[in-house]
């Protein structure tokens, strides 16, 4: 991770801390575990949000997803260009994850997994809960949402009965360590 995504960071978390949940880039192991959730054979696209510098973008392709088959919605204008710049292909659209049907370009519905970096727990759990319901929505039982955490307990409770949560092992060398959560509707 270069010395100025580090600073991109730092300057995005000073002007948005509510919608920049670190202090720098996902580690190259974490990033490498949530697309190992990914299935890069399905044709459907993949759901990246939040993609800030692209590391999880990076962990996609190398993974054998196609770039044309990663739709990203990203708030930040700063981080759309960074990423339309690094990852030609992938269709970068600048818009609220919050808010998935205003966010999405048209014809993009059905989804093969969700792959979220966003800040969650900066969120009301009401938002994370829609979020996640919204996402898994838009794929077939069994995909995953996949979102990374500080938590111990998760980002997202399962209160609903509509989605179930499995949690990775911890990824000490994350700054600050993080476990992967897989979200999947029953």
């Amino acid at each position: 991770m270069s010395v100025a995504d580090r600073f991109r960071f730092l300057v995005s978390l000073w002007n948005r801390p509510k919608m920049t949940g670190a202090v720098a880039p996902s580690s190259a192991a974490l990033c490498a575990l949530m697309a190992s959730y990914v299935d890069p054979n399905d044709p459907l696209p993949i759901l990246e949000l939040g993609p800030g510098t692209g590391v999880v973008t990076r962990a996609l392709i190398e993974r054998g997803v196609p770039p044309d088959r990663i739709v990203a919605i990203e708030y930040a204008p700063e981080f759309v260009a960074l990423i339309r710049e690094r990852f030609p292909g992938v269709r970068v659209v600048q818009g609220d994850a919050f808010d998935l049907d205003a966010s999405l370009p048209p014809g993009f519905d059905r989804f093969a997994a969700i792959v979220s970096s966003l800040p969650l727990p900066q969120r009301s759990e009401e938002e994370r809960q829609r979020l996640v319901m919204s996402g898994l929505s838009r794929m077939a039982k069994g995909r995953p949402f996949i979102q990374f955490s500080y938590l111990k307990n998760g980002p997202v409770p399962v209160l609903t009965g509509g989605f179930t949560a499995e949690a990775s092992h911890w990824i000490w060398g994350n700054i600050p360590p993080a476990r992967v959560w897989r979200y999947r509707a029953v």
